[in-house]
């Protein structure tokens, strides 16, 4: 993945290098975040460690991230979550983009993330809303129609 990812924008480079990363700093820091992220598409993954669809659908952002991570960011949101299974989960199932820790889901309240899991929330390039996907992708192919049907990526 980080070969493929090499040559990114600035911008998305900053997320490769803190690729599987799990990041503190609640939603003043996702806020940020996204505020520098501004001008490109993000698609941003709430999970969980206990949560048997969400590492059923980890490998297609896996691979989904790794071919568009170049033109499109990924972020994701572990929530009600603890640290230590997050932490093991992403050494098994390693991910190029670092997810924030979310405990009470502060940010996914944040970005109007429904309660249940997994969900995938789009942000069009000026960081409006511009799709909620409720449930697990199961294809990289359904993954990516969405982002080129709601981001036109």
């Amino acid at each position: 993945a980080r070969q493929r990812l090499e040559g990114s924008p600035a911008r998305l480079a900053a997320l490769h290098v803190q690729a599987s990363q799990l990041l503190g700093g609640g939603v003043p820091a996702f806020e940020r975040r996204l505020d520098a992220l501004r001008g490109t598409p993000v698609v941003i993954n709430k999970w969980a460690s206990w949560c048997g669809p969400c590492r059923a659908e980890f490998p297609v952002f896996q691979q989904v991230a790794t071919e568009r991570g170049r033109e499109i960011a990924f972020l994701g949101v572990n929530s009600h979550d603890s640290t230590q299974p997050a932490r093991d989960f992403l050494a098994r199932y390693p991910i190029p983009f670092p997810s924030y820790v979310d405990p009470d889901e502060k940010i996914a309240r944040a970005i109007r993330a429904p309660a249940n899991y997994p969900i995938t929330v789009f942000l069009d390039a000026r960081g409006k809303h511009a799709f909620i996907h409720q449930g697990p992708y199961e294809s990289r192919q359904d993954l990516a129609a969405d982002i080129d049907r709601y981001l036109g990526a």
